[in-house]
């Protein structure tokens, strides 16, 4: 029921409402990667793209400007990242599981005080909002959903879908629902965009493509995307489409069968827990040939027809599936495309030195730095 309630605030008129905030902090990394540029540093993409990911999921998602990629809120950053990775390592050590012992370790305690960190910001801003929202004659939640009136964030429209649904939608409700999109929305997103630049300084062919297909968009205009503009990058969307099928943000997902299920000669029972590997899948060879060359064209209309529905699923499937996934491509679509209209990318090393690590979201372990010219 709350998936329902969820889903149009996905809403493509709804995400146009957003472009002009994903081009404000696209500029921002923009700026900062052109300083780097003209100082002729070597630089380490990811982390700037999980901070700017990270500014984009803040603003969109709770209406506030966290600025991270200005070094503000160094204590907000710290804390997401901690919770992050100790949730991690607590699914690989087993003795963590157990509530007590976890709290008790050290892991622990920096778990539960970054986490209060995190829930105290919000909990602040989920105040703030609904205060707002009672002295402000708000539209309603159906005139905010169809783009009558400007939406300011997510957290706008869960406030505006509780005081509909005042049992369906508590404020822990939406707490729990902000932190869910913050965690999942800033993490796969940078990880994407990152292998996405560090391919392109592989591919110098394939960058020239997409700079070429921006040329036929903007020409020489400074001008920032427009939903009409994202729409018009296919070569682009192809690119990101061809980056999360070698490296989906979400290497594995688990789901429980409701019915028997049977593969080839074994029968999996009702309430069995099964992984689909995303990872393995967009690498088989009857689905994609020469499955770890990069290769954009492979999504092409002509070359994907006879493609199974479900052999590239980097945002899931079915009923289950990622409800962000159009918020994502219009975020990398218009952070990728800033960067490359105002800089040249190259990949200082090779394909062989990617290592990637294979946990709740597909991470970096260790990446080449790349190098940026300005374009003139």
């Amino acid at each position: 029921m709350r998936r329902k309630l969820l889903t149009y605030t996905f809403h493509f008129k709804i995400l146009e409402t957003y472009i002009p905030t994903f081009n404000k902090h696209a500029q921002c990394l923009t700026k900062k990667l052109e300083n780097m540029a003209s100082n002729n540093q070597r630089v380490s993409i990811y982390t700037h793209m999980t901070l700017c990911a990270l500014d984009i999921v803040c603003d969109t998602i709770m209406g506030t400007e966290l600025r991270s990629q200005e070094g503000k809120s160094i204590e907000y950053v710290k804390a997401i990242n901690t919770v992050t990775d100790v949730m991690i390592k607590r699914i690989f050590k087993f003795w963590l599981w157990n509530e007590s012992i976890f709290n008790l370790s050290q892991n622990g305690r920096n778990f539960n005080k970054s986490l209060k960190v995190l829930h105290t910001f919000t909990e602040n801003v989920i105040k703030e909002k609904r205060a707002k929202h009672e002295t402000v004659n708000c539209l309603e939640t159906e005139e905010l959903s169809f783009g009558k009136k400007r939406v300011e964030s997510f957290l706008d429209l869960l406030i505006g879908i509780s005081k509909q649904n005042p049992e369906k939608m508590t404020d822990s409700d939406i707490r729990e629902e902000v932190d869910t999109f913050l965690f999942e929305g800033h993490d796969t997103s940078s990880t994407a965009m990152t292998m996405a630049f560090i391919q392109l300084g592989l591919h110098q062919d394939i960058q020239d493509n997409v700079r070429e297909e921006l040329y036929l968009i903007f020409g020489n205009s400074d001008r920032e995307a427009t939903m009409a503009d994202l729409k018009s990058m296919t070569y682009l969307d192809r690119v990101i489409k061809e980056t999360i099928r070698l490296y989906p943000s979400v290497p594995g997902v688990t789901r429980k069968l409701r019915q028997h299920l049977q593969i080839r000669e074994y029968q999996i029972p009702p309430q069995s827990v099964v992984a689909v590997i995303p990872y393995l899948l967009h690498r088989e060879e009857k689905h994609f040939p020469n499955p770890l060359t990069f290769d954009p064209d492979r999504f092409l209309p002509e070359n994907s027809i006879n493609r199974h529905p479900y052999a590239f699923i980097p945002f899931s499937a079915g009923p289950r599936n990622c409800i962000g996934q159009k918020f994502a491509m219009h975020q990398m679509k218009t952070i990728i495309s800033t960067v490359i209209r105002k800089m040249k990318i190259e990949t200082l090393g090779s394909q062989d030195d990617i290592k990637i690590g294979a946990q709740l979201i597909l991470r970096p372990e260790s990446l080449p730095d790349i190098k940026l010219t300005k374009i003139k």
